[in-house]
């Protein structure tokens, strides 16, 4: 409106008849203080939010990458242990006192001994993230009150096997028995409590990781919402200090909207990335670790029941059945048999290599196979089960010498560590596997150290920025504030 004159200006200390005192237009201040005031709760709204959610993500790395996905290792690492060790004690039974197998009894004794160590050390570290968790517990205290008693056995068992030196493959009865003993303690009492400790410890880790992920979604969203609900507030108040006082931008004003929206947009690229390092940590990385680890133990219990067969004939059919049982788990081929395994899976591997998508198998090799991500990984997994496939036409040939009467000449193939012999072909396996395990488990510790590393300064940022917009905004706001009333003081209202 045009700006009345100083003729138009009445008379100080008159009032001009029928007009009435200059009052504030739509009550101007009001709308700008209530404009710039939700304009501050969204503000604060933001700091808190992504405050929250970089405290929420930093607790949710070091929950799975440094407390819960440890324990699962362990719990894991601990059946693979368990099952080495009666592998071992079936091991000492084969070789006797022979030292001319390439595998002695005092070598197996003392992987033995290693593999007992290594059972305490995984359940000391299972066992102290356990207090709060009473079916971990459980499942702890059923294992040592087992493997109490299991040691008792093997220690009998070895003092008498000791007592009574032997020929390779043919220990006494009575050693044999305790040995029978040892082993079905093991698997009615040590190997499903270690398993429930496992599967618990998965649930535990896999149900972090969702709550996880799905709270950052969620902050990403309601932080996206605040900032365009920011964004607009400022918008408007930019506007109607232009409309009031006739002035395009105000540049204080300007720059704390441009913050704030600055500081918007880098809480939802934080959530975002936040729920990405959750979720290639979890399920590029740790899936795989999980599976082979699994894959792992599992071996090592199959290699176990290959000297069982070996050492217990009136068990021999039953464990034949048992190591079937174990290699369709790494390598499921629907329907396959001892007898059909090794063709079965040559014609899966001749498929793959014509198509790399083509993955007839199923079991933890599998799931490897549908989740290889990291470079040089594919590789590792292909020669790992190249290795296995070895392995697995080695077990044939045990099994032949073996039903053909040639029992010294089983055992030696099966426990000599001699190139081109059974454990040399497992070791070189194992190897393999334990390289592609460490693809991804090296991959699992970059991704969580990555999602730590993009939280620094996190803590600090989203408080100061808040106090620099609402700084430039009070700057902003007082200057417009100050010029109105002088307008409206000198009766002439802007």
């Amino acid at each position: 409106m045009a700006l009345p004159t100083t003729l138009d200006r009445p008379i100080a200390g008159t009032r001009r008849a029928g007009r009435r005192p200059p009052r504030e237009p739509e009550n101007t201040p009001a709308r700008i203080r209530a404009l710039a005031l939700a304009f501050v709760l969204l503000l604060v709204a933001l700091v808190v939010l992504i405050t929250l959610e970089t405290g929420r993500e930093r607790t949710g790395l070091r929950v799975i990458g440094h407390e819960t996905a440890p324990v699962v290792i362990a719990s894991t690492d601990l059946y693979f242990a368990l099952n080495d060790m009666d592998a071992q004690l079936a091991n000492i039974l084969l070789v006797g006192k022979a030292t001319n197998l390439g595998f002695t009894r005092q070598q197996a004794l003392d992987i033995y001994h290693q593999r007992r160590q290594q059972v305490s050390q995984d359940l000391q570290l299972a066992a102290a993230a356990a207090d709060a968790d009473a079916a971990a517990a459980k499942s702890i205290r059923d294992i040592l009150d087992g493997l109490g008693d299991y040691e008792t056995l093997a220690a009998q068992m070895l003092l008498l096997d000791q007592r009574n030196p032997h020929a390779a493959g043919q220990p006494s009865a009575e050693t044999l028995a305790l040995y029978r003993q040892a082993t079905d303690l093991l698997k009615a009492k040590l190997l499903p409590p270690a398993q429930q400790l496992t599967d618990r410890n998965s649930a535990i880790l896999e149900q972090t990781y969702e709550t996880q992920r799905n709270h950052a979604l969620l902050a990403r969203d309601v932080i996206a919402g605040v900032g365009l609900l920011m964004l607009a507030a400022a918008v408007v108040l930019q506007i109607y200090l232009a409309r009031r006082f006739h002035r395009w931008i105000n540049p204080a004003v300007l720059v704390a909207a441009l913050i704030a929206v600055a500081l918007a947009g880098a809480g939802v690229v934080l959530a975002t990335n936040g729920a990405e390092y959750f979720r290639a940590a979890k399920k590029d990385a740790f899936d795989s670790v999980l599976a082979l680890d699994s894959a792992r133990a599992v071996s090592y219990d199959a290699n176990a029941d290959e000297s069982r067969y070996l050492v217990d004939p009136q068990r021999s059919a039953a464990y034949e059945k048992a190591f079937l049982t174990k290699t369709l788990q790494l390598v499921d081929l629907q329907g396959a048999t001892i007898a059909s395994f090794d063709q079965r899976l040559d014609a899966a591997l001749r498929g793959y290599q014509r198509d790399k998508s083509t993955i007839e198998w199923r079991g933890y090799f599998g799931t490897e196979f549908r989740n290889i991500t990291f470079a040089g990984e594919r590789e590792a997994a292909e020669l790992a089960l190249q290795r296995y496939q070895v392995y697995q036409v080695d077990d044939r040939k045990i099994r032949r010498l073996t039903t053909t009467g040639q029992l010294a000449a089983a055992i030696g193939f099966c426990t000599s560590y001699n190139e081109g012999d059974s454990n040399w072909a497992f070791d070189r396996y194992d190897k393999a596997l334990a390289a592609l395990i460490d693809i991804n488990t090296r991959h699992f510790g970059q991704s969580i150290s990555d999602g730590e590393h993009a939280l620094d300064g996190w803590t600090v940022i989203p408080a100061v920025s808040g106090l620099v917009v609402l700084a430039l905004l009070l700057l902003g706001l007082r200057g417009r504030f100050a010029e109105y009333h002088i307008a409206f003081n000198d009766g002439t209202p802007t």
